[in-house]
């Protein structure tokens, strides 16, 4: 088992991220703005600090943001602050 962070493997979950904030800004609940502007804000956050540190060259670090970055997402999905159903981007039910 390999245990190094490459630099394809970065890149292949900030795309996956971005892909999923991207789904999550235009599918928001109904009455759930508030809840999903912190979420939306967070992993804005988390994305920028995973680009920061892998400007530095710090994979490990950009990687576990970029997992921050994700957990948020997954749940504002579980908790119905985002409509979204695709199993590839998001931990659904």
């Amino acid at each position: 088992m390999e245990n190094i962070i490459s630099k394809e493997k970065l890149s292949k979950y900030f795309k996956l991220t971005t892909e999923a904030l991207g789904e999550v800004k235009k599918n928001i609940i109904e009455d759930k703005e508030e809840g999903a502007k912190e979420i939306v804000d967070m992993v804005t956050n988390y994305l920028s600090d995973a680009h920061h540190f892998e400007d530095k060259g710090d994979f490990v670090n950009a990687f576990a943001a970029l997992n921050y970055a994700h957990g948020w997402l997954d749940s504002g999905v579980r908790l119905k602050i985002f409509d979204v159903h695709d199993d590839r981007l998001f931990t659904v039910r």
